[in-house]
């Protein structure tokens, strides 16, 4: 980077930590710590809600993901406007009008203390996962603009983050998402002008993603069913619509979000915001990735987009073997570029001609950059070059965008989306960790372990939860990096856990003959019908996007059974009290 880029990151980063430190209130009491006195704006809590997951993860993973695999990623979102329609009228006024401070808080009122307290363990195992999948995006790309060790870049973000949580609470969390919206929305517009502007002057938009569709990389909407397939119309709009019903309505850093707002009406418009907004956001995302799909028709790409593990294979005893490949690598893509402009200019028996042309220069290209994964995980062991997703190898996809942006943008806007990265994961990863430390501390800690503490000590205990997860976030980033495509890391996770979430609270608002013994063995049966599905080996092949309604069928089905024999204690005052 240069002095340019320099001055923008830190200008932005140091605006951006002083301006939400300067808007918290009350942040030495826990409502204000946690709920931020339920004062914040519909906006303002809607944009933290979107900020939450376009975080740079969204920015490196998904990128990434569509230079890959082009626009079906768009599919997993078909559920989105549906969840959160049917969480503004279910789970939502439950939450807002019973005072709560965590979503697991309602389930000890509806069912028992276990419930509520293995709930809130499973967001918080499922939860660390995934924040460390969020750290380590930006990661990738620092280790890949300073050549430093993927460790110390990891320190590096959790660290700060970490104290910045501490200090500031929810208050400052969401103010500093409404400004990393503006930012990364702003640098996302810049960079798909920047890759336009990139292709040759003789090729139109309109001409590029007519060569993107020759290439797969236009196709939106697939209606083929599937199971093991996970970007489908139908794994998004049943699978996606109970990941998102899980995620938004039954995950502690989604509720939090919404019980911060001014009233039940704005908690409502909050998430409706998502609803409408979020789809559109996505597509800008995908077509960035997209066109630089197309960018690197037109120019050079490199073999392998991870220029550490190229080093170790060109400094190794194959290096030879490796400098053949790019000699052929070279071949293969002058011979796609040029067909590439053939189809972009010709029409008719010409254009169909020059179309399989490209489709077979396409397919030279992955066939070459299969055997040089193959080479890389052969020399160097490392994970996730023995699997691709379109010709790019699954551990190659995260470093795709962070390529792009340090070699080919200029100064000052290389700075600008630097930054908007970097604020994004530090603003993500501090509603994580506001989100893991309440409920660490109101559903264990003050619930179990030290009831009845003054609030300055379970302050203090909050802060030493933060540090907590924060540490166990940045152990699990250094190995998230090396599982495929971030964004696909973060969901598989989320997946293995929500289901079951979602199941428990459909017993609680669903069924009033539920009760609490029912609801914590549905839970664990669960949850451990998921692991099998995820892991077994006659089943793994099925798309973590249908772990989700397995995991909610599974805790209700055995949920129900388990309460028609089993009477819990306490049950009579359960059934008066059920929804």
């Amino acid at each position: 980077m240069r002095l340019l880029d320099w001055l923008v990151v830190v200008a932005y980063l140091v605006w951006i930590v002083v301006d939400g430190l300067r808007r918290t209130k009350a942040a030495n009491e826990i409502e204000g710590y946690f709920l931020a006195n339920r004062s914040l704006p519909w906006w303002a809590v809607g944009l933290s809600v979107m900020a939450t997951q376009l975080s740079a993860i969204t920015l490196v993973g998904t990128t990434g993901q569509a230079y890959a695999d082009g626009m079906r990623f768009i599919q997993f979102y078909f559920g989105l406007p549906i969840a959160m329609v049917l969480l503004s009228v279910t789970l939502v006024p439950f939450f807002y009008k019973s005072g709560v401070y965590t979503a697991y808080e309602y389930l000890e009122r509806r069912f028992d203390a276990r419930t509520r307290t293995a709930a809130s363990l499973l967001f918080l195992c499922g939860r660390s996962m995934s924040t460390g999948a969020i750290i380590s995006a930006p990661a990738v790309i620092l280790s890949v603009i300073f050549h430093w060790n993927l460790t110390l870049t990891i320190l590096a973000i959790g660290a700060p983050t970490i104290l910045y949580t501490m200090l500031g609470g929810v208050q400052a969390v969401t103010w500093t998402d409404v400004k990393q919206m503006a930012i990364v929305v702003g640098g996302l517009v810049c960079a798909v002008i920047a890759l336009i502007l990139g292709l040759p002057s003789e090729v139109g938009v309109g001409q590029a993603l007519h060569i993107a569709g020759a290439a797969g990389r236009a196709t939106t909407i697939d209606f083929q069913f599937d199971p093991k397939q996970t970007y489908t119309f139908w794994s998004g709009l049943v699978g996606g619509l109970f990941l998102h019903l899980s995620y938004f309505g039954c995950d502690q850093s989604q509720v939090q979000r919404y019980l911060t707002a001014k009233s039940l009406k704005q908690a409502r418009h909050s998430l409706l915001m998502s609803a409408f907004v979020k789809i559109p956001l996505q597509v800008l995302v995908l077509l960035v990735g997209v066109f630089m799909f197309l960018y690197y028709v037109f120019h050079q790409p490199p073999m392998l987009f991870n220029a550490a593990y190229s080093q170790q294979v060109a400094h190794s005893s194959r290096a030879q073997d490796y400098q053949q490949l790019e000699v052929e690598f070279a071949s293969a893509f002058e011979a796609r570029r040029r067909a590439a402009m053939t189809m972009a200019e010709a029409s008719g028996a010409e254009g169909a001609s020059a179309r399989a042309q490209f489709r077979e220069a396409t397919a030279d290209v992955e066939r070459i950059r299969a055997r040089a994964a193959a080479l890389v995980s052969e020399v160097t062991s490392a994970p996730g070059y023995t699997d691709s997703v379109g010709d790019t190898p699954k551990a190659d996809v995260n470093y795709v965008f962070p390529t792009f942006v340090t070699t080919r943008l200029p100064p000052g806007l290389v700075g600008l989306i630097i930054a908007a990265i970097f604020a994004a994961a530090m603003s993500a990863t501090a509603g994580e960790l506001s989100a893991t430390a309440s409920a660490t501390i109101i559903d264990i800690y003050r619930r179990l372990l030290r009831p009845g503490q003054t609030d300055a000590h379970y302050l203090m205990a909050s802060r030493v939860a933060t540090a907590f997860w924060g540490t166990v976030a940045c152990v699990v980033a250094h190995f998230a990096v090396q599982l495929g495509s971030l964004i696909e890391v973060v969901n598989r996770f989320g997946s293995i856990f929500y289901g079951s979430l979602l199941g428990v609270f459909v017993l609680a608002l669903g069924f009033k003959r539920a009760n609490g013994t029912g609801a914590f063995v549905g839970l664990i049966a669960g949850l451990t019908s998921v692991l099998v599905f995820a892991f077994h080996p006659r089943t793994r092949s099925i798309s973590y996007l249908w772990h989700n309604p397995i995991g909610v069928a599974v805790v209700v089905i055995v949920g129900l059974i388990v309460s028609a024999f089993v009477t819990a204690p306490g049950s009579q005052r359960e059934t008066r009290t059920g929804i």
